[in-house]
C-alpha cells in the first residue's frame, strides 16, 4: 500500500515568524531534550543494561554500564531528531504530535537535521572509542534502520510498519550484549527476538486508540486499515510468540529458576489480557469500553519486569 506526503503548514513556520528572544533559553535547551523522546529511551536502555549483567553473569563494569547508556542515548536521541525532521509534515496534523518541537517552532528543521547527524556521529565514536568497534556499527546500524528503513520507507507505504521498522528497537540487547563481550551470542539473539516479537502487541493497542490521528495523515498502521477484530487476532498471536521465545533461554542454560518464575508469570498476565482485548474486539466493543490502552500499559510493565529478572537471575542461580 502507498501513500502520498501530505501537505501541511511549514513544521516550524510559528518559530520563522518570531524573534529568536521570543524562544526563552530554557525552553529551547528543554526542547532539543524532547527531539530525543527521553521516555522512548528509558525502554532502550530498561533493555540494555540488564542484558550486560547477564553477559557478566554478575556486576559487569561500572564504568563500561555509564558510558553504554550515554552512548546509548546519544545514538537513539540522534535517530528520534532525524524522526522528527522526516515526519515534520504529518506531526502538524496529529494531535498527538502538535506539541513536538518542530511543530511548535521552538527547534527550525536546520537545526534539528544538525543536532540529529551530530548526535550519530558523536554516539558512533563514544562507542568505538570507549566501549568497542562491534557495538559502535550495531548502534549506527539501528540508527540508520529507524530513519532510512522505517521512518523513510515503511511507515508510510505498509501496515506490516511497526513489525520490521521495530527491528531498530531491538538493537540495544545486543549493543549492551557486545559492550560486555565484543561479541553476540545466543542469549542475546533470544532477547533480540523477544523485543521483536513484543513490539507488534506493544504498539498496536496505541495505534487502536489513535488511529484517527494516523488515518488523518495517510499512515497505514494496521488499525487504520484492518477492524478491531483482526488487530487483536494478530496481538494474540505475536504474544504467544513472544511469550514462547522468553522461555527459550533457560532450557539453553542461559538463565535459571527466577527468570523463569517471571517470564511465566509476567507472560500468563500478558496472554490473559491480550485474549481479554481480543473477547472485546469479537464482541465488537469500541470506544473506552475496548480498554485497548490496559494491554499497552502493561507492556511496559512486562518488559521492564522481564529484563529486571534477567538482571537479577545471574544472582540467584
Amino acid at each position: 500500500m502507498c501513500v502520498t506526503a501530505v501537505e501541511s503548514r511549514p513544521a516550524g513556520a510559528l518559530g520563522t515568524n518570531r524573534r529568536q528572544s521570543h524562544r526563552p533559553f530554557g525552553a529551547r535547551v528543554m526542547a532539543f531534550v524532547a527531539l530525543t523522546k527521553p521516555r522512548i529511551i528509558e525502554l532502550l536502555l530498561i533493555t540494555t543494561v540488564p542484558v550486560m549483567f547477564l553477559a557478566q553473569q554478575g556486576v559487569p563494569d561500572l564504568g563500561l554500564v555509564l558510558i553504554t547508556c550515554l552512548a546509548g542515548y546519544l545514538s537513539a536521541g540522534g535517530a528520534n531528531a532525524l524522526n522528527m525532521y522526516i515526519d515534520r509534515d504529518i506531526d502538524a496534523l496529529m494531535d498527538r504530535t502538535a506539541q513536538r518541537p518542530l511543530v511548535t517552532g521552538m527547534v527550525s528543521p536546520r537545526e534539528c537535521l544538525a543536532f540529529g547527524i551530530a548526535l550519530a556521529i558523536a554516539s558512533t565514536l563514544l562507542f568505538g572509542l570507549a566501549v568497542n568497534w562491534l557495538s559502535a556499527w550495531l548502534a549506527l546500524g539501528a540508527l540508520l534502520f529507524y530513519v532510512v528503513v522505517y521512518t523513510m520507507i515503511l511507515k508510510r507505504r505498509t501496515a506490516q510498519n511497526i513489525v520490521w521498522g521495530g527491528i531498530a528497537g531491538c538493537m540495544p540487547v545486543l549493543i549492551g550484549w557486545s559492550a560486555v563481550t565484543n561479541s553476540v551470542s545466543w542469549a542475546s539473539v533470544i532477547l533480540f527476538l523477544v523485543i521483536f516479537f513484543w513490539t507488534p502487541p506493544h504498539y498496536w493497542p496505541l495505534s487502536m486508540k489513535v488511529k484517527e490521528d494516523y488515518a488523518r495523515v495517510g499512515v497505514p498502521m494496521l488499525p487504520v486499515v484492518a477492524s478491531n477484530k483482526v488487530v487483536a487476532r494478530q496481538i494474540v498471536l505475536y504474544s504467544w510468540v513472544m511469550v514462547a521465545v522468553s522461555l527459550l533461554l533457560t532450557p539453553l542454560g542461559y538463565t535459571g529458576w527466577f527468570y523463569t518464575v517471571v517470564a511465566l508469570a509476567t507472560g500468563g498476565w500478558w496472554l490473559w489480557e491480550a485474549h481479554a482485548l481480543q473477547s472485546r474486539a469479537k464482541a465488537q466493543v469500541t470506544g473506552a469500553k475496548l480498554k485497548e490502552m490496559r494491554l499497552f500499559h502493561w507492556s511496559i510493565t512486562y518488559v521492564s519486569l522481564l529484563f529486571v529478572a534477567v538482571a537479577v537471575d545471574p544472582f540467584v542461580r
